[in-house]
């Protein structure tokens, strides 16, 4: 069986690491070293830093458990004659693993370019 590299996932939500992640830390760690970590413009990206953390672990990843059971429940529908809609997309959210390893890549790379 050959496999095909799909360029979709580069651009589909969930998955490892974590880009929403990456890129906010990146941005934090890039402000605190330029205007200094103890300075009100790496206090904002910091906030909104870890909000956007806290969505892509949490409340994305909930929407997915419910894609889960509604696609489920979309099945049980099939095997009894209906039809039923278009699945819904599953993979939303991350993993907390994903979303440290996405905020890791996120400060390493932004060490090493702007450090």
């Amino acid at each position: 069986m050959k496999k095909k590299f799909d360029f979709r996932w580069l651009f589909d939500t969930g998955g490892m690491p974590s880009a929403h992640s990456a890129t906010v830390s990146s941005l934090a760690t890039a402000t605190g070293l330029y205007y200094g970590f103890n300075t009100l413009p790496f206090l904002i990206v910091l906030i909104v830093c870890l909000i956007t953390m806290f969505d892509a672990a949490g409340v994305r990843r909930h929407f997915g458990r419910q894609a889960t059971i509604l696609n489920q429940m979309l099945d049980d529908f099939y095997s009894k004659g209906f039809t039923p809609e278009r699945r819904v997309k599953e993979l939303l959210g991350h993993t907390p693993f994903e979303v440290f390893a996405g905020a890791l890549t996120g400060v390493l790379v932004a060490t090493l370019f702007c450090g």
